[in-house]
């Protein structure tokens, strides 16, 4: 990417947590399953051998995200996590301000819940919501975009979390 004056975006779901409406688990606390955590571990080798270290690592600030990136950051070798909370929730505006605060970066990880997510790329790609697609929990997409996200971007690749284990060495269901 030498020369080149586009910002990579990397586009993270987070992993399987515990299902929304759990007695006495308020949303924004909702952890990582076991399973999840465990998936997720692999996950994130397979993600760290397809896509290097990014310069910036934003998550939501809800605690499944969190622990998400968390994970993703160990794989990737300690990057440092920062929590913006337009990715809990916020409009397409404001993660994208979130993520042009660091436009003079060339890799920019996001760390963030549906239907959020696949708004993001729905709106890069100049999709319709009606058109998003569906993005698996751990799954990740890594998109080239301009220094402003509302010109739009280009797909690289969206793989799916088994296809991340996998590359990781790791296919189990």
């Amino acid at each position: 990417m030498e020369g080149d004056s586009r910002m990579r975006v990397l586009v993270v779901r987070h992993a399987i947590a515990v299902l929304h409406g759990t007695p006495d688990v308020p949303e924004d606390e909702r952890p990582l399953t076991p399973k999840g955590e465990k998936r997720f571990r692999v996950a994130a080798k397979g993600l760290a051998r397809i896509c290097r270290r990014p310069d910036v690592l934003l998550s939501s600030p809800l605690v499944r995200a969190r622990q998400t990136a968390d994970i993703a950051a160990g794989a990737w070798g300690k990057v440092e996590v920062t929590e913006a909370d337009a990715l809990a929730g916020g409009s397409f505006e404001q993660i994208a301000t979130a993520v042009e605060k660091y436009a003079d970066q060339k890799l920019v990880a996001i760390f963030g819940h549906e239907p959020d997510v696949s708004m993001v790329l729905a709106r890069l790609l100049g999709s319709s919501a009606s058109e998003r697609l569906t993005f698996k929990k751990g799954g990740a997409a890594l998109l080239d975009v301009p220094g402003r996200m509302a010109d739009g971007g280009a797909l690289v690749w969206y793989v799916p979390p088994r296809v991340l284990r996998a590359l990781a060495g790791d296919d189990e269901d």
